[in-house]
């Protein structure tokens, strides 16, 4: 049976039902117009397909596929760059359908300023409001690459289920940073007021736990998810967090003993600290690990092939998962997933994706690799900046 077949009516689902672009990478202006089902870009290499997907992250918590900068996305004509870019969408979200604006502020270009119904709005309400996650090919060697990529990966999909996650980090960050600063100072032969090191230790401990009970209750989400599904064209990952604050939550104990704990291990590590030029312990060391429960393997012993599946799988058992708690499945970006993948898991991919009710951007250079979603996905054909759709 297709996967068009088998799932013949999408649900509405939070999406982008309007794009419009302005001076942006390689688009001068675009509008497009569009449902809530998945969106398959395709067209030659160059185009323009990941640019738009790239527009279609600012939209959600965080600064997009790329991280760029605000100067970096203002589209160049010849030598000179626009002066100023913007991204603007009618959106369906998990309050109704909403406006949302990004791109620069006219008074500083290089500062990026965002606006939810006309006004300002934080990282935490679109998170709330318009769950947002993304793959590029980045994450294809996620198992085998730094342990941070694997933890900003994980912290994504923490995200779509905990709005206030992002905002929790950067605060913990922020105290971290200051700390060091402080005992930075203190290595060079200055005095440091100790009461000001202790309060920064303080909000690092409630911000750290914050961010590890957020991450053991999605992983225990993740895990179930993955243990209860059928047997998908995605292989089933066994999944760990290794990391002292996770081990103390996961083990029973309260946030508050486990605040305490942290208070009480900075304390004693600041000459460690301060000597290594970093913290030494705290969630920003935390590993995600992960086994292909088939094969018995670990996840970074696995070909390329199987650690994309993996990575794949974890991404659409984790929309299914935030569906069961919050109704609805995340917006879902998937620069160039079918592009290495085979007929049976693009066949599987559709059919996981009509069946969440998810729309999802997807990228590829041929149109055939959206075969197997026959009339369930919106075709955008792009060429040198300039999309329009294809009836099939």
């Amino acid at each position: 049976m297709s996967a068009q077949a088998a799932h013949p009516a999408p649900r509405i689902a939070p999406g982008v039902v309007r794009l419009k672009l302005t001076g942006f990478r390689n688009y001068a202006h675009l509008d497009l117009t569009l449902d809530t089902r998945p969106v398959a870009l395709f067209g030659p290499n160059g185009a323009g397909k990941t640019n738009l997907v790239e527009a279609v992250s600012f939209l959600g918590p965080g600064r997009g596929v790329r991280a760029a900068s605000t100067e970096a996305v203002r589209r160049r004509v010849g030598q000179d760059l626009d002066p100023l870019w913007a991204v603007y969408a009618e959106a369906m979200t998990l309050e109704g359908r909403v406006s949302l604006a990004t791109g620069s502020d006219p008074a500083a270009p290089n500062r990026r300023r965002t606006r939810l119904d006309g006004a300002a709005t934080t990282q935490t309400a679109l998170a709330r409001i318009f769950p947002m996650m993304w793959l590029t090919p980045r994450e294809d060697r996620l198992w085998a690459g730094p342990r941070s990529d694997r933890m900003r990966f994980f912290d994504r999909l923490v995200l779509t289920g905990t709005p206030d996650h992002g905002a929790q980090a950067s605060g913990y960050e922020k105290a971290q940073r200051e700390r060091q600063r402080l005992l930075d100072r203190q290595m060079e032969g200055e005095r440091v007021d100790p009461d000001w090191l202790t309060a920064l230790e303080a909000e690092m401990a409630a911000r750290g736990v914050a961010l590890a009970v957020a991450r053991v209750d999605a992983l225990a989400r993740l895990q179930a998810e993955i243990d209860t599904r059928p047997d998908t064209a995605f292989p089933k990952a066994d999944l760990a967090l290794e990391g002292i604050l996770e081990a103390r939550i996961a083990g029973g104990d309260g946030a508050g003993a486990a605040e305490d704990a942290f208070v009480d291990a900075l304390a004693t590590a600041r000459s460690r600290d301060a000597a290594a030029g970093r913290a030494l312990t705290g969630p920003h060391r935390t590993e995600l690990a992960a086994r292909h429960r088939e094969k018995a393997q670990a996840a970074a012993d696995c070909s390329t092939g199987e650690q994309k599946a993996l990575v794949l799988g974890l991404a659409l058992a984790q929309a299914a998962a935030i569906k069961r708690v919050r109704g609805a499945a995340p917006v879902l970006i998937l620069d160039e997933a079918c592009a290495h993948l085979d007929a049976d898991r693009r066949e599987g991919l559709a059919e996981a994706l009509l069946d969440l009710g998810a729309q999802a951007w997807l990228t590829g250079v041929e149109a055939r690799l959206f075969e197997a979603f026959e009339s369930g996905v919106q075709r955008i054909e792009v060429v040198d900046g300039e999309a329009a759709p294809v009836e099939i």
